[in-house]
């Protein structure tokens, strides 16, 4: 049997969870989640975490691995995934690696330098900037000393602003630069025998950005009946947890803790009579909008990725599609 690693990419809501499925019913794979949300323990609903059933039906690693207080890296993931991919290897398995956090791709395949450890008065300032001058200030602040991340990142991108313009306070060099040095893990990857014309990724990409983005609308709307609110107020009641929490950052979570706490500064109960339907149809709204641009960055940075094979997800065959390139990367199922 082939002993070659899959790699699964995509957008969010993409179909990247049935594609999986799909293929660990046709090879002897255990999942390797290349998702920076889904690492978080008690954070189910608006991760959309694979349910019990299909973790169940196939082994899921770098799933529930933190609590939500904690932060989880791109080079922490580099290194769990290269050793995951050693030890799946060992029982004689595949690795299928399935997500989409780019940034954990980009870390395994062309590595990261290590790069500064997070500062709590750097952000702290940096926060406080935000507050007087607002982050497309600090965006623009960021394009004169960073272009090439400034460039693919939105003006509000609070997170991704603030660790980038934290970098370059504390060590005087810009993110791009901390981008590009190969780690053991991509030689693990470039050893598999992929054949000719196989690319290493298979990338699921809609054809119609509409079709991705009914899909994105259909999720959240699962989301809030299944009881995201609930969720992001169970996390809240912890009182060892905040909004600049990378948690806590995540699409979806950011919007309902912000909507929880407008209601409860407003004096509503939000408790006992959850969010008002106006509440609620301005949360959906925010983190519709939210999760689109999510969606928007991780097409761009897929198509940044050499090498990549694109399934177009929003075909009617895109799951025998996805099966046709695992047999050309692997031969035909056992």
């Amino acid at each position: 049997m082939s002993t070659g690693v899959i790699l699964l990419a995509g957008p969010t809501a993409s179909g990247k969870t049935a594609a999986a499925m799909a293929i660990a019913r046709n090879w002897p794979v255990e999942i390797i989640s290349v998702d920076s949300a889904l690492v978080y323990r008690g954070m189910d609903i608006g991760t959309a975490k694979p349910t019990p059933a299909e973790r169940a039906a196939v082994p899921h690693h770098l799933i529930d691995i933190l609590d939500p207080l904690h932060a989880y890296s791109a080079a922490a993931f580099a290194a769990d995934a290269s050793r995951l991919i050693g030890e799946i290897q060992a029982r004689g398995r595949l690795p299928l690696l399935v997500g989409g956090t780019m940034l954990y791709f980009k870390a395994l395949l062309q590595g990261l330098d290590a790069m500064p450890a997070t500062d709590p008065s750097v952000r702290a300032a940096l926060d406080a900037e935000a507050a007087a001058r607002g982050w497309p200030a600090l965006h623009a602040e960021l394009a004169r000393v960073d272009a090439a991340t400034a460039a693919r990142l939105a003006p509000n991108d609070a997170q991704r602003i603030q660790r980038a313009l934290e970098v370059w306070r504390i060590s005087g060099k810009p993110l791009s630069a901390f981008h590009g040095r190969a780690s053991d893990a991509i030689k693990t990857i470039a050893a598999q025998p992929y054949p000719a014309g196989a690319g290493a990724i298979i990338s699921l990409e809609p054809e119609d950005r509409a079709w991705l983005h009914a899909r994105i609308a259909q999720r959240l709307d699962a989301m809030l009946a299944a009881g995201l609110v609930d969720e992001v107020r169970r996390l809240r009641a912890r009182g060892d947890l905040s909004p600049g929490l990378p948690s806590m950052r995540c699409v979806g979570y950011r919007q309902t803790w912000e909507a929880l706490d407008v209601a409860e500064s407003a004096g509503e109960n939000t408790l006992q009579l959850g969010l008002s339907p106006a509440a609620l149809a301005g949360l959906r709204d925010r983190a519709l909008f939210a999760t689109r641009q999510l969606a928007k960055r991780q097409l761009t940075w897929l198509r940044g990725m050499p090498g990549r094979t694109v399934v177009a997800c929003d075909a009617p065959d895109a799951m025998e599609q996805v099966l046709r390139q695992v047999r050309r990367q692997l031969g035909p199922a056992p």
